[in-house]
């Protein structure tokens, strides 16, 4: 079964983040609040708005994409929510974290289980869920546990931010520094190794979430799941949504198989996602069997690849992405 996220969640994605910087609690002009006998506090802005939270949290509960930022980032976890679609892009290490670390909610937010957080004491909650996915959450019940900032995505590219605020809020933002430097440094690598190859060509890219139900593929945009990595080291993809909505709506959207040709016939490549095995997930086995597909020029001239990672949401996963784009793009290299 794919890892991929039903195209519910996707939809659900609609609402702005507030990604301001967090200030000072502090008086007298401490700014990290850290002078005084009582614990050190400070302000953080999040999604619920300021919440006042430890300024070095010992305890912290997350959940949603919270979790593999915080795993990632070695923050004092003491309970975390299901995150399954996750698990194949977790290091060995980060995944025994994620299998021992006791589990206070399942993959949605209306599985949250409050019992499990009070058992757990802690003394930060950070939610890593949408904003509309917050009318699911019984805050006032969470709030009498512990501050609780909820940081979540609007659009998918936001995860580069979003894990910042994650990291920030649970004082590990040094750590999560070290690995965006690796990534950067990387995807600057990869840049300079393709920048011939890949000037003026226009991609396209065949994203997870197309309905075969209802006949329809997903075609993704500059900023969506599948393309933001890739466009790091210099792939340009075309094009935008005929009718822009809320969050993810805004990068892609999803044509019936019969606009295939309309949709991708301009692409000089296209990409497709694939699982982090390399299977490809039925949404996209359904495009790439159609016969609009093998009359795509792209195709035609064996320029359509797959990448696998495209669900990163942290630059760790990310860097396997990168590995994952290095090997597929390969051939442009001898064109």
């Amino acid at each position: 079964m794919s890892t991929y996220r039903s195209a519910g969640l996707v939809g659900a994605l609609a609402l702005a983040l507030t990604l301001t910087a967090c200030g000072s609690s502090s008086d007298d002009g401490d700014p990290a609040g850290t002078s005084g006998n009582k614990a050190a506090t400070r302000v953080f802005t999040a999604d619920n708005g300021k919440v006042t939270i430890p300024a070095d949290p010992k305890r912290v509960v997350a959940t949603g994409y919270a979790v593999p930022a915080l795993i990632e980032n070695d923050a004092p976890l003491v309970g975390i929510s299901s995150w399954q679609r996750g698990e194949a892009m977790m290091s060995d290490a980060d995944l025994a974290t994620y299998k021992k670390l006791t589990k206070v909610a399942g993959e949605s937010a209306a599985e949250t289980n409050y019992e499990a957080i009070a058992e757990a004491e802690p003394d930060l909650i950070v939610l890593g869920v949408p904003t509309p996915v917050l009318g699911d959450i019984d805050m006032k019940r969470l709030k009498s546990i512990a501050p609780v900032v909820a940081i979540g995505p609007t659009v998918p590219a936001q995860w580069r931010e979003v894990s910042r605020k994650h990291a920030d809020a649970a004082g590990v933002l040094d750590a999560y520094q070290a690995t965006k430097a690796a990534y950067e440094a990387k995807a600057a690598e990869l840049k300079k190794k393709y920048q011939s190859a890949l000037a003026g060509l226009k991609f396209g890219h065949v994203g997870a979430y197309g309905d075969t139900s209802k006949g329809t593929f997903q075609r993704e945009f500059g900023d969506s799941w599948g393309t933001s990595v890739a466009q790091d080291i210099g792939a340009t993809y075309y094009g935008k949504v005929k009718k822009a909505g809320p969050g993810s709506q805004s990068v892609s959207e999803y044509p019936s198989i019969e606009e295939l040709s309309d949709s991708l016939g301009e692409a000089d490549v296209i990409t497709y996602s694939v699982d982090p095995d390399g299977s490809v997930p039925e949404s996209v086995k359904y495009a790439m069997d159609s016969k609009l597909w093998q009359n795509l020029p792209a195709v035609k001239k064996h320029l359509a690849f797959p990448i696998a990672y495209t669900e990163a949401a942290t630059y760790g996963d990310a860097l396997k992405t990168l590995a994952a784009i290095d090997k597929s793009f390969a051939p442009l290299l001898d064109r």
